[in-house]
């Protein structure tokens, strides 16, 4: 009886360890090129990991910080209620930081296909999470941004809108916002920060981006779930896939039977439930894996 009880018992647990097998994605780089080849609507969802590569903070995780702050401590209405020249401390910083750096081949690679594509008349959209606007320099076009943008400001009274890419975005923040924990804050009276520019108005402008406590605009979420709904393939690009609502859109596409492939460093609690994985930095597995295909017609 013991030895037909662990029998069936090493049966089951063969029977699982194949199941679990089953259920690992790819990671087969020429099937995942016929299935790229093929596809006629592509939606790319990328986040930090690809704006890492070239350079810019996570800010999250070990180390994380900015002087003595995590990003959840400064990005929040409340934070900016309280001390609106340390948060724009904290975001001329990060605009700095992006205008120093430059699309890496991951960006670049997606920006090309989309291109080429687009002379096939098939058609890829980007969905990002990051505000770093380096996928708009690396020349991709349609890109929907999740979480705003460090280079638009929006006033807090009119909520008008508008880009401003200058260095520094105000006078005032002109060598502020050192990430040293040993600096001292610049203090600067709200009238030199940034200011709406409408007229009449004149009211103190943020930063355009959603922070924490904030819900996505509900004109993006719709062409969103518009994009997710027209694709027939799936690419996600440097995200942990734990910031919601943007964790749940590869596995939804996936659960219509939708092919998802994942570029990423390492697996995500999100991976066992994509057809591929493709371990490594974006700027070396994208440029393979989005290259023109042999039988592709210009």
């Amino acid at each position: 009886m013991f030895a037909t009880a662990t029998s069936n018992f090493l049966r089951r647990l063969k029977s699982l360890a194949v199941m679990a097998e089953r259920s690992r994605p790819s990671s087969d780089m020429a099937a995942f090129r016929e299935v790229f080849s093929k596809a006629k609507y592509i939606v790319v969802l990328t986040g930090a990991g690809i704006s890492a590569e070239s350079g810019i903070p996570t800010f999250r995780g070990a180390g994380g910080y900015w002087r003595r702050w995590k990003a959840q401590d400064l990005a929040t209405p409340q934070a900016f209620g309280r001390n609106p020249s340390l948060v724009w401390e904290f975001y001329s910083y990060r605009r700095e930081v992006v205008l120093s750096k430059m699309p890496n081949p991951g960006h670049e690679a997606i920006a090309a296909a989309q291109k080429r594509l687009a002379g096939q008349g098939r058609k890829l959209v980007v969905i990002t999470q990051n505000i770093d606007r380096l996928h708009h320099s690396a020349g991709t076009d349609d890109v929907i941004e999740l979480h705003g943008t460090l280079f638009k400001v929006r006033c807090t009274e009119c909520e008008t809108v508008r880009e401003d890419w200058n260095s520094p975005i105000v006078p005032a923040l002109a060598g502020k916002g050192a990430p040293d924990p040993d600096a001292e804050d610049a203090r600067i009276p709200e009238a030199d920060l940034p200011r709406c520019n409408q007229a009449g108005c004149g009211a103190l402008a943020r930063p355009h981006v959603v922070w924490f406590g904030e819900g996505l605009d509900s004109e993006v979420l719709s062409r969103v779930d518009d994009e997710l709904e027209k694709c027939d393939l799936c690419l996600v690009v440097g995200t942990s896939s734990v910031v919601y609502p943007a964790a749940m859109f590869a596995p939804l596409v996936a659960q219509r039977g939708v092919p998802v492939a994942e570029f990423n460093l390492e697996e995500t609690s999100a991976t066992t439930s994509f057809g591929y994985h493709f371990s490594g930095p974006a700027g070396q597995t994208l440029p393979v894996a989005l290259a023109p295909h042999p039988d592709e017609k210009d």
